[in-house]
Formats: structure tokens, C-alpha cells, sequence
């Protein structure tokens, strides 16, 4: 990893992003990050605005300036599914990141969903996950993105499950190394969302260049099956038993090289009604972790399908989900 990616990663501070990304930023926003300094800095996830990018009311170029100027935030996380067909075009890549530079932010993470899965026990099919993977490690180093997201679902024994994914990191971590990329697991999907087998993973891994997307919200280890193969399939299933967050957290926080702070609904006093946030940044700032910590906001999504008024639409929830970590953080 170049020295310039690593201060990027490690050092950075809260002051130094916002001195960049003053002129970008509204007062009444610039006030609030001048107030207070956090141990972390904080990050959007891309798919906070799925509602918007399905719906083609946002362009995925015009992501980065949504960010800063309607939220304040200056990281940026990617998620692959909007963009899927544009991995391969370095001239949307490059756009992309002049975008980005202009408004004053950083390009985080592509957060790569769609490409096979990397704990299949299948050696042909594991192998197909991980070349599918490629493109998005050579975009991300066209992006300026210091790592991609993966998933390591399985299915089948979990030792088994584990070595295979432990095997189709390491490549990809191989692959990564020539362009200084890193390769990141979410708590995600199936077995991943087990907060103990995915810190066995890292600690099996012990590599400098993978590490973990803490989420604050996939913790579901056994959900009821979607009736169809897309989102609004999976948005109608049920969870049956979930692994315990708290505990699942503060597993994987040792490995974390990120944070996804998840939301849904707020309460009457702006708490989220499934996460206690205050416990939740307890365990993450206990940790030592000063990296970014990325909102992200499913309501909008949910109100899209759902109908359902308890939800905030992107925006409101996108700021309610900021000023509850303002007021966690500040507690």
C-alpha cells in the first residue's frame, strides 16, 4: 500500500476533510461539523438512495454532490448494483471521480453484490465468483478506492464454507496487491451474518489486507425465503432467528476497515426503534476505530415497497440517522 493511500486510510481527520470541503458545504452544515471533532469520520452508503437510483431521479454521477450538499458528508460508499453495466468504462470511472474531487469527498469502498458466490464449495462455480470480482478491483483502483466489498455466503458445512471463502479471498487479495486494493466482508448474507464464524474468517485470514464492514443490522441467520429472486422478493421476507448485533459488532470491530450504522424507523425522540445507537458507538469507539463509519438508510426503500408512512424518505432518514450519531456520540 502507497504512503499517500495509507494516511489517506489512518490518518485523516474530521478537520482536515472539512477545511477541504468548506466552500462545498452549507453554513448550517459547516457549523455542525465545526462544533465537535468525532473519533471517526463519517461516510454515506450508496444504497441509502436506492429508491432514487432505481427510480432514475438520481444519476449515479451525481451521487458524490448529493452527498455533500444535501447531507454534509463527505465519504462515499459504492455499491456496484447501480452502476453494474459500467465496471469496464473508465470513462464513466473517471467522471465519476472528478465528480467526487470537486465536491471535496472521498471515494471509500465499491460494495460488490451480483458476482457469484465466494464460499460456494463448488470449485468451477467458486472460481467463476472470483474472476467475476476482477472488474471491480481494477474499477475501484480507477475510482480511487482503497477496497471493494465482497460477500462469502455458503452453503454446507461452516468449516467447509470458511475454507473455500478463505481461498477466494486470498486470491483476490493477490490480485488486488498490484493496484494497492484492499478486499473487505460484510455480515451480509447467510453465514456471514454469524458475527462468531466471520471473525474465525479474519482471524484464519490474518491479513493486513482484508478486513470487515461491521453492519449494524445483518445479523439475520435464518430468514424465510423470497418468494422471487430481487429486491422486492427479499424485501417481503421474514427473519426467524437472529444472531445477537451487540455481540456480533463487537466480534468483528477488531478487523473492521468500516462501519455501516444501519436505520429503518425512528421513534417520537429520534431513536432508531431496532438499534440502540448509544451502546452500538460505546463498542465501536471502545474498540479504537477511527476510520468511517457509513450511514445507511433503508427506510426510503422500505416506503417505496411498503407504502408505509412510518418509513422517512431518503432524506429525512438519511439526516435523522446523522443527527442521532451527533447525539450518541456527543452523549
Amino acid at each position: 500500500m502507497n504512503s499517500s493511500r495509507r494516511t489517506f486510510i489512518k490518518t485523516s481527520s474530521m478537520g482536515i476533510a472539512a477545511a477541504g470541503v468548506a466552500s462545498a458545504v452549507p453554513s448550517i452544515l459547516r457549523a455542525a461539523i465545526s462544533k465537535k471533532e468525532m473519533p471517526f469520520k463519517l461516510a454515506l452508503s450508496q444504497f441509502s438512495l436506492a429508491s432514487q437510483f432505481w427510480t432514475k431521479q438520481l444519476d449515479p454521477l451525481d451521487f458524490p454532490e448529493k452527498t455533500i450538499k444535501t447531507y454534509g458528508i463527505t465519504g462515499l460508499d459504492y455499491c456496484s448494483m447501480f452502476f453494474a453495466n459500467k465496471a469496464k468504462d473508465t470513462d464513466f470511472l473517471n467522471q465519476l471521480k472528478k465528480r467526487s474531487a470537486e465536491n471535496g469527498c472521498y471515494n471509500l469502498r465499491i460494495m460488490v453484490d451480483g458476482e457469484g458466490v465466494l464460499g460456494d464449495l463448488n470449485q468451477e462455480t467458486r472460481t467463476k465468483a472470483v474472476e467475476n470480482h476482477y472488474k471491480w478491483i481494477d474499477a475501484a483502483a480507477t475510482l480511487g478506492c482503497p477496497m471493494i466489498r465482497v460477500n462469502v455466503e455458503g452453503e454446507g458445512d461452516p468449516a467447509e464454507v470458511s475454507k473455500a471463502a478463505i481461498e477466494s479471498l486470498n486470491t483476490l487479495i493477490d490480485y488486488g496487491k498490484k493496484s494497492n486494493i484492499d478486499v473487505i466482508v460484510e455480515n451480509h448474507i447467510g453465514i456471514s451474518c454469524n458475527g462468531g464464524w466471520l471473525a474465525n474468517v479474519m482471524k484464519e485470514m490474518n491479513n493486513p489486507h482484508c478486513g470487515t464492514l461491521a453492519d449494524f443490522g445483518n445479523f439475520c441467520i435464518n430468514r424465510t425465503k423470497p418468494a422471487t429472486n430481487d429486491i422486492a422478493g427479499w424485501m417481503k421476507t421474514k427473519c426467524l432467528e437472529e444472531y445477537d448485533r451487540y455481540k456480533g459488532i463487537q466480534e468483528l470491530m477488531p478487523y473492521a476497515k468500516g462501519v455501516h450504522a444501519k436505520t429503518h424507523v425512528f421513534d417520537a425522540s429520534g431513536n432508531d426503534t431496532e438499534t440502540d445507537f448509544s451502546r452500538m458507538f460505546k463498542i465501536i469507539i471502545d474498540s479504537g476505530f477511527k476510520g468511517w463509519v457509513s450511514i445507511e438508510y433503508e427506510g426510503g426503500l422500505l416506503k417505496m415497497y411498503a407504502k408505509d408512512d412510518k418509513y422517512l424518505d431518503n432524506d429525512g432518514g438519511i439526516l435523522a440517522t446523522k443527527k442521532l450519531i451527533d447525539k450518541v456520540v456527543s452523549a
